[in-house]
């Protein structure tokens, strides 16, 4: 060996050790190649406020959790994708995500229109999903033994809504708005049948897409006078509704499902939400466990969580602990290995214990009663919480 190569190995000696010494997993995670968790939520449009929720609460839990990974000897990233609340979208970007090996699980998606044929993708090679939001029945019920969710569906979000129109609303008439998508309208039919067995007259139930004058939608109503009106959609096109229906003069009580569940509600319809109720499946900021996660996360981040942040920080969290669990030993997981996995995850943190059942669903979920506060965007936070109702999911239809 030359001087000049021994002096050339001594640097590159030198410039490792100063490496390790700034990052000591950066030499371990060079060996074994790239492991990466890919999420689906909507990242631009109308819908993205719940959408970076998602991407930014896994991304925090994958920063915390990576290091049993790279000291095996893996890369550990995040691969974000957007999906516009598009179903076409999400497709494309499944069958992308689908082609990189490295994609060893997804969380995601928001919508659940667009989870639902996005996962046939992830079917095809066995990707395990951990949904932290999708709540239509359909997104399980299907029996894909790699799709699971960490949070609770619409054929119990729906009911727990019809009970609060009937005991804390006290409503005895309602029309119940929804808009046309997998969610919104599974949602709203799961809140009439139970309503209507609650003794509430549904005086209407009728879908639109409109997303700027619904004048045509809320001169019927106004004639018919309904206590309650309930909508089964999203913020975005929600807070529109809601704000011209009290310009209209209607005094009907507003309630709807998590979609719902955004601070962008008040920026949008102000006054007219005040006081309304929603239901949802994700935790309120009050609680406990909540309230120290919105501190790491605006620790990290610079700015506070939003709904589903720490559903997805779950969600990912399982994940991770599967491809741990499959990479025992040092040895590259298999999708199929970290499917499995994941289905026998028994996870406690942020939002309790989540076990599954052999559908993907959790064994019990939480669904909460929550109660505008503010019109102030800031101060969703201090919503309150009227209910909190742990209920296992419905026994599959026969």
């Amino acid at each position: 060996m030359t001087c000049r190569q021994v002096r050339f190995l001594v640097l590159v000696c030198a410039a490792l050790v100063l490496v390790a010494a700034f990052d000591p997993h950066a030499l371990l995670a060079q060996g074994k190649g790239t492991i990466k968790i890919a999420t689906q939520s909507p990242l631009s449009g109308e819908q993205s406020d719940l959408g970076e929720n998602i991407k930014l609460g896994a991304q925090l839990a994958v920063e915390k959790q990576k290091g049993a990974l790279e000291k095996m000897g893996f890369k550990v990233e995040l691969v974000p994708f957007d999906d516009q609340a598009k179903p076409d979208v999400g497709v494309s970007n499944a069958k992308n995500i689908i082609s990189d090996a490295n994609i060893l699980a997804i969380i995601g998606h928001l919508n659940s229109g667009v989870a639902i044929p996005s996962s046939e993708i992830y079917k095809e090679v066995n990707l395990g999903m951990v949904s932290p939001a999708n709540t239509n029945p359909a997104v399980t019920d299907r029996g894909y033994p790699n799709v699971n969710r960490v949070c609770g569906r619409d054929d119990v979000q729906g009911p727990v809504g019809a009970e609060a129109a009937a005991t804390v609303v006290k409503a005895k008439t309602a029309y119940v708005i929804h808009d046309k998508t997998t969610y919104g309208q599974g949602v709203a039919d799961f809140f009439k049948e139970a309503a209507e067995k609650k003794g509430i007259k549904v005086l209407g139930f009728e879908g639109t897409e409109e997303k700027a004058n619904f004048d045509p939608i809320l001169t019927p109503i106004k004639a018919r006078n309904p206590d309650l009106i309930y909508f089964g959609g999203i913020y975005s096109q929600g807070g529109v509704f809601f704000k011209q229906a009290r310009e209209k003069g209607i005094k009907a009580r507003f309630l709807g499902p998590d979609g719902l569940d955004s601070p962008d509600l008040v920026k949008i319809a102000g006054k007219a939400v005040v006081d309304m109720y929603y239901t949802t499946a994700a935790m309120p900021p009050s609680d406990a466990q909540a309230k120290q996660f919105a501190a790491d996360f605006k620790k990290r981040f610079g700015k506070n969580n939003g709904p589903y942040a720490a559903e997805s920080y779950v969600a990912a969290s399982i994940a991770m602990k599967a491809i741990e669990t499959a990479a025992k030993g040092g040895k590259a997981p298999s999708r199929e290995d970290v499917s499995k996995a994941i289905r026998q995850v028994k996870y406690t943190g942020i939002t309790g214990a989540i076990e599954f059942n052999d559908r993907g669903d959790p064994k019990k979920a939480v669904y909460y009663l929550m109660q505008v506060a503010s019109d102030n965007p800031e101060k969703w936070a201090e919503n309150k919480e009227a209910r909190r109702l742990p209920i296992a999911p419905p026994e599959p239809k026969k």
